[in-house]
């Protein structure tokens, strides 16, 4: 969970805590994945901003699960 449903999406982080959005992203980019997919807007949109907070946009893509079926299909 990226943490948006949660209402983090629109909240400062606690005190001594990382935004939740970068801890995300920093867990996705540790496993050395080149694409996140997800299935949620909120998700997409937080993990978006992390890719690009992180300067990952070269290395890391984030595609909703309907455009990665899509472009599998060839579509």
């Amino acid at each position: 969970c990226c943490g948006a449903g949660g209402g983090q999406m629109f909240k400062e982080a606690e005190k001594g805590d990382k935004e939740v959005f970068i801890e995300r992203t920093e867990e996705a980019i540790e496993t050395g994945a080149d694409i996140i997919c997800t299935a949620c807007p909120f998700c997409m949109t937080m993990m978006t901003d992390g890719i690009k907070y992180k300067n990952k946009e070269e290395e890391m893509k984030n595609y909703d699960i309907a455009e990665l079926v899509s472009m599998s299909m060839g579509l």
